[in-house]
């Protein structure tokens, strides 16, 4: 399913959003994260080694919520599989990219990556966007 025009404009305004992924135990795991509409998939990034990313190994299915915080009843959930991005040029550059789009100041994106993203093994994710449930 593609798209709506209002659905691509309302993942592409600077949004946070709800990631929820399944814990070995069967329990759900609940995460904000910053994210980035590219295309026609969800991208978004995160640290090696966190609960997330080792659910995600073991398990691809996730729940992404965006929601607006003026109305939180206005929102989009993403379901799906997510497909896994481990090269490390591609996901220093998604996490740049991610940073830009949430910090707005590329000094601030620079000294974020020389001091943080850029010393960390990242991982990226890919979302499609074909499974979209909205209030609207």
């Amino acid at each position: 399913m593609a798209l709506s025009d209002a659905q691509r404009v309302f993942l592409e305004a600077k949004r946070f959003a709800v990631l929820g992924t399944t814990n070995a135990s069967g329990s759900p795991h609940l995460t904000v994260m910053w994210y980035l509409l590219d295309g026609d998939e969800i991208l978004f990034n995160t640290r090696a080694g966190r609960q997330k990313e080792r659910n995600l190994t073991r398990d691809p299915r996730v729940s992404f919520l965006v929601y607006d915080e003026a109305d939180p009843y206005r929102y989009l959930r993403i379901d799906g599989r997510v497909s896994e991005v481990r090269d490390p040029e591609r996901t220093q550059s998604d996490i740049r990219r991610i940073a830009m789009r949430y910090y707005g100041d590329a000094a601030r994106v620079e000294r974020a990556m020389r001091d943080s993203f850029g010393t960390q093994e990242r991982v990226s994710y890919l979302l499609p966007t074909t499974r979209v449930s909205d209030l609207d």
